[in-house]
């Protein structure tokens, strides 16, 4: 009999696999959408730039000026001691964070509620954004980064400007360390051994070959020691045959 598959290793749910979430400095979210900040605006001050290993996007805490604290994303173009607005009746600053409605079609915005009060769930990677499409009398369209548009509750908040960190997948690793303690931060396996690189025992595609050794197609409902490979695939491979005509 074989041993256990990596992925079988890691559904059994053991401390190896699991993300440390015992290393995250602060939990990024929106202050609870209260009365006050639907009906008027609050002023707040970036204090302290924050480098939390479970977000890749520098973070932002802001010192609000009815003594709260809230920690945000940072966009570009922010410095220490910024002054920042949040409210439906706020004037727009860079970082603000606004009910959909009363931020202007074409803006760049980031950190995007799906549902009202939920804390920003959409659009939060470094360098990404979305834009502000148009406004209907009960939603609103916004671009996604993957050029998707979507429709939003016109309530949902969502911050103004791009995540800041934008690029730093261009920085090269240099040498194959630095990628294993890039991984080791989060629990994540480096590096990732092929299939056929294994033993028989080890993996279905193993054997001390080049290649799979047999079709790479497997059924739906498979074993999960069987189930690697192209999972229920309709084709594999190039397409053969000449293109019909219409």
């Amino acid at each position: 009999m074989g041993k256990r598959l990596k992925q079988q290793r890691r559904g059994k749910g053991t401390p190896r696999y699991r993300a440390p979430s015992h290393r995250a400095k602060v939990d990024v979210s929106f202050r609870v959408y209260d009365d006050e900040e639907k009906a008027g605006s609050l002023k707040g001050e970036i204090v302290e730039f924050i480098d939390d290993p479970f977000h890749h996007a520098p973070l932002m805490r802001v010192q609000l000026d009815n003594n709260e604290e809230v920690t945000l994303i940072a966009p570009e173009g922010v410095a220490l001691h910024d002054v920042i607005e949040m409210g439906a009746q706020a004037r727009l600053t860079l970082g603000g964070v606004y009910p959909l409605y009363k931020i202007p079609d074409g803006s760049y915005i980031y950190n995007i509620e799906k549902v009202p009060g939920d804390g920003g769930k959409f659009v939060r990677s470094p360098g990404s954004y979305a834009i502000v499409v148009s406004k209907e009398e009960d939603k609103v369209l916004v671009k996604l980064p993957s050029r998707s548009i979507v429709a939003f509750p016109p309530e949902s908040r969502a911050q103004l400007g791009v995540v800041a960190g934008g690029g730093w997948k261009e920085k090269p690793l240099v040498k194959a360390g630095n990628a294993f303690y890039k991984y080791k931060a989060r629990n994540r396996l480096w590096p990732k051994v092929r299939g056929v690189h294994m033993s028989a025992y080890n993996h279905p595609h193993g054997g001390k070959q080049h290649h799979e050794g047999k079709p790479t197609t497997v059924s739906r409902n498979a074993p999960p020691g069987a189930k690697v490979g192209h999972i229920a695939a309709r084709s594999t491979g190039r397409k053969k045959g000449r293109r019909k005509e219409r």
